[in-house]
């Protein structure tokens, strides 16, 4: 394990929910007109399993993990009130996903998280189909240590990544390592597996292919998001978009730290309509970008 402390085809993109503090009519009638964008976008793509984009010389693919379409339960957002719900028709679910991304650069692949790992996983079903195999992955970088997002780091108590250097958070590295036995076992078996190939890093710092691995804590203790020029990986910065894009004060009952995961939440979706980036988030409505 090492510790690295450095300074220094057609898709369609679900559009960004932004809402400013003023004028409220407007706000209405663009979170209705955004509202019907998204579900558009949903359907031309529910049945999809990779989309592809090309951003900043990068080839950006989006590889979704559930087997099955996805909504997150009303039960997992508790301080939402009925009438947020209801006013945005979400009382079955808020459409989502658990999703990777691919990344191809320089003539270096980087996997952004490894999924559930749950025996109908398609991961590597999008992986095969993209002719490129676990062995060909350059990187792993990992948003944070959540099962959903490791558990496809590891197959039968063996390493499934034989080739990736695997980055992640040092804060988060060390928050789980403190945490009781039955909590961290996953987390402990799978970065034992990759001793040899983990390198820890702190906030701030530029990764290989100058990914730069930006502080977003509150979901989890260490949980990051990377930036590689116009693409913003948000890992689990939304649950449920439909419903946090407009009231971001709405925490998901996974997050550890809900005024940590409030805080970052509104800072990146700000920070991302600001710069032009388009988001990629684990949990985002298929096809999972959005800018």
């Amino acid at each position: 394990m090492k510790n690295i402390i450095a300074n220094g085809e057609v898709l369609m993109i679900a559009p960004m929910f932004l809402f400013s503090c003023s004028v409220q009519s407007k706000q209405s009638k663009d979170s209705e007109t955004n509202a019907e964008n998204a579900v558009s976008v949903q359907e031309q793509q529910k049945d999809s399993m990779l989309s592809t984009l090309e951003l900043d010389g990068m080839k950006v693919t989006w590889i979704r993990d559930n087997a099955n379409d996805r909504l997150m339960p009303r039960s997992l957002f508790p301080d939402a009130t009925d009438a947020q719900i209801d006013s945005l028709s979400l009382q079955n679910g808020v459409p989502a996903s658990i999703s990777t991304f691919l990344v191809e650069t320089d003539g270096k692949r980087i996997l952004f998280d490894a999924g559930m790992g749950a025996p109908d996983s398609k991961l590597f079903e999008g992986l095969k189909s993209l002719n490129i195999n676990p062995a060909d992955i350059d990187y792993l970088f990992i948003t944070h240590f959540h099962g959903d997002h490791i558990g496809g780091m590891m197959k039968d108590g063996v390493a499934v990544f034989p080739n990736a250097e695997v980055y992640g958070s040092k804060v988060e590295y060390d928050a789980w390592m403190k945490m009781p036995a039955d909590k961290k076992s996953q987390v402990e078996s799978t970065m034992k597996a990759y001793k040899d190939r983990l390198h820890l890093f702190a906030f701030g710092d530029t990764l290989p292919c100058k990914v730069v691995a930006m502080d977003a804590v509150g979901h989890t203790p260490g949980h990051t998001v990377f930036q590689a020029g116009k693409l913003l990986v948000v890992g689990d910065l939304m649950h449920g978009a439909a419903l946090q894009l407009k009231y971001p004060d709405v925490c998901a009952t996974y997050d550890m730290d809900k005024s940590g995961a409030v805080k970052s939440r509104k800072h990146y979706v700000q920070y991302a309509r600001e710069n032009g980036l388009v988001m990629a988030g684990m949990h985002l409505p298929v096809p999972a970008f959005m800018k």
